[in-house]
């Protein structure tokens, strides 16, 4: 009986140990993280972007003739000469002679739909039809558009006055706070390390932030099943901080986006990503 009661008292000792010993190495073993996670949700959820559906309507609205003038955008220029697309939209925003303006992707792309095409983009596009009509198919071609510079490197240029001073503007923009709950863009976009929920908020002032705030629009929202183009987001942030509602490709939105399209200098084009 004795020696049963200690071979019993053995066997315990034994698997004690095992679960001390056990319990030590996972307190040793780095537990994964939050933003492990997340990369690896982002890992799966890119398998099979339905961004590529967009893409490829856009580069069959861009070569289509179309329009009250049949013709196709293909002799439209981004920037870098007529019908050079690839390199383009890591340089824009940026100052067009032709329009006295500075413009991003999807102002650019309105102009070429008016100048070429015929199109009257002041009645058909609005900054409430994401889902319908010509708005849908800007977000396409700019969606295509800026594919074509995928790995390529944000240079967005500040060699005119015109593009230096909507980067003031827009860095004005960034950081003012107004609206009914008092918010600015920087509210949410000004510091590193801030999140809502388990949704990271990248530091749009400069880099590694902005390389992954900016860089990576347009992009695909699994949230509501839509391709968002950067006019898109930037609409939902006024909406989101009960801000008035801007006019698609309006000023304070390219503005905006030189800002932070020059803070992005550096940070390799991902379009198209996927989105939460």
């Amino acid at each position: 009986m004795k020696n049963r009661i200690r071979m019993a008292a053995a066997l315990g000792a034994v698997a004690a140990l095992g679960v001390a010993g056990f319990a030590l190495a996972q307190a040793q073993a780095p537990a994964p993280s939050i933003q492990d996670g997340i990369a690896e949700y982002r890992e799966m959820l890119a398998d099979g972007n339905p961004a590529e559906l967009y893409m490829m309507k856009g580069e069959e609205l861009w070569r289509t003739a179309r329009g009250p003038r049949n013709a196709s955008l293909e002799r439209c220029d981004l920037g870098k000469g007529p019908g050079v697309i690839k390199g383009a939209f890591v340089e824009l925003p940026r100052f067009f002679a032709d329009t006295g303006r500075v413009q991003d992707l999807e102002s650019r792309i309105l102009t070429c739909m008016q100048t070429l095409q015929g199109i009257d983009t002041d009645r058909e596009v609005s900054s409430r039809g994401y889902l319908r009509g010509e708005t849908a198919n800007v977000v396409a071609m700019a969606t295509w558009v800026a594919s074509e510079s995928k790995g390529m490197r944000f240079n967005v240029p500040q060699a005119h006055q015109a593009e230096r001073t909507m980067y003031e503007l827009g860095k004005r923009a960034f950081f003012w706070r107004a609206g009914t709950h008092d918010f600015s863009c920087a509210t949410c976009h000004g510091v590193d390390g801030k999140r809502i929920r388990l949704q990271e908020l990248p530091n749009l002032t400069g880099n590694p932030g902005d390389g992954v705030g900016f860089a990576a629009w347009p992009a695909y929202r699994v949230s509501n099943g839509q391709m968002w183009s950067m006019q898109h987001r930037l609409h939902d942030c006024f909406r989101q901080m009960r801000w008035p509602e801007p006019k698609f490709a309006s000023d304070v939105t390219i503005a905006l986006s030189v800002y932070m399209g020059v803070n992005a200098k550096g940070a390799a084009s991902a379009i198209p990503t996927i989105k939460r």
